[in-house]
């Protein structure tokens, strides 16, 4: 049987369906996109950030109930035991603390369960330490610690009963050091001189002349310095910061203008500031420079005061 077509009316095409275009991704997907880890990783992060959030709050919500802290507890040891635990230690800024001692005060714990471990706790701990400065303790979920320590620096040795020790500028011991290894810093001696190494800098920088040909300084009756010259003079000083830098300033100008040092004199005493005495070997009593600037001119024997030392004593 035939099909009749109308003159007129062309043939019918099939209408074909338009594809559909992709959604276009949103503002988040673009972000987690352009995010430096994989996606498992964000999940990882993410599921893990939820679990710690509803932790906290079950946590907050027993506390707020008066729910007894044993339960506080468990809640807490469930958390650690579903990975939630310490399990590495990472430190930086050491140089010279030993590392150990670190490791063994960040996980010296009743429990490493993440909640459960005392972040102020152990940087207390750690301050106890006389390389340490300060401390700064943070956990890294799921398992981490991470303790950065800002140590001290040795600023001087400090010689006391016959014992060297490195001490920083506070005055905080830091640790024993043979004498031949001594490293190159200035040497206090004497009870309580390291205390002092502080005000003895600022000593020395009355004077920066000096301060290279200065061996050693002894503290004396925890009151006074006397300064032992590489030369192998000493130098008594009066009490008290200001007088004692006015007169290392004054013995500086004083040097500076015709040499004391290495002239053969073996101790110079500026405890009283209207006198300069000095004294060279051999001689039974201290003598009393005329000319100070002059070392060649005559001297005359000085009226040392009974409070004065003898002249061979770093006493007084």
């Amino acid at each position: 049987m035939s099909r009749t077509l109308k003159r007129g009316s062309p043939p019918r095409r099939p209408v074909q369906k338009g594809r559909r275009q992709p959604p276009k991704p949103s503002i988040i997907d673009r972000i987690v996109a352009a995010l430096p880890i994989s996606e498992q990783a964000l999940h990882r992060i993410t599921t893990w950030s939820i679990f710690t959030l509803v932790c906290a709050a079950i946590l907050a919500a027993a506390t707020w109930f008066g729910i007894p802290s044993a339960i506080g507890v468990q809640l807490a040891e469930g958390i650690g035991r579903a990975g939630f635990r310490v399990e590495q230690v990472e430190v930086t800024g050491l140089s010279r603390m030993d590392r150990m001692t670190v490791y063994a005060v960040a996980l010296d714990q009743r429990s490493r369960a993440m909640p459960l471990v005392n972040l102020e706790d152990v940087r207390q701990k750690l301050l106890a330490y006389g390389w340490i400065a300060d401390a700064h303790v943070s956990r890294r979920l799921p398992d981490t610690l991470l303790v950065h320590i800002v140590e001290r620096q040795p600023t001087a040795v400090w010689q006391d009963h016959g014992k060297l020790s490195l001490i920083a500028a506070d005055g905080v011991w830091l640790e024993p050091v043979k004498a031949e290894a001594m490293p190159d810093l200035p040497l206090v001696i004497g009870p309580g001189a390291n205390a002092q190494e502080a005000a003895y800098q600022k000593l020395l920088d009355a004077a920066p002349a000096i301060r290279p040909l200065v061996k050693a300084a002894t503290w004396v009756g925890n009151r006074r310095w006397n300064l032992l010259f590489e030369s192998g003079e000493t130098l008594a000083l009066p009490e008290g910061e200001g007088d004692a830098a006015r007169a290392l300033v004054k013995f500086a100008q004083m040097d500076g203008l015709k040499p004391l040092l290495g002239r053969g004199w073996v101790r110079f005493d500026m405890r009283d500031p209207t006198k300069f005495i000095a004294r060279k070997p051999g001689q039974v009593s201290n003598r009393e420079l005329t000319d100070p600037n002059d070392v060649n001119a005559p001297v005359r024997p000085a009226l040392i005061e009974a409070k004065h030392a003898a002249p061979n004593s770093s006493q007084g």
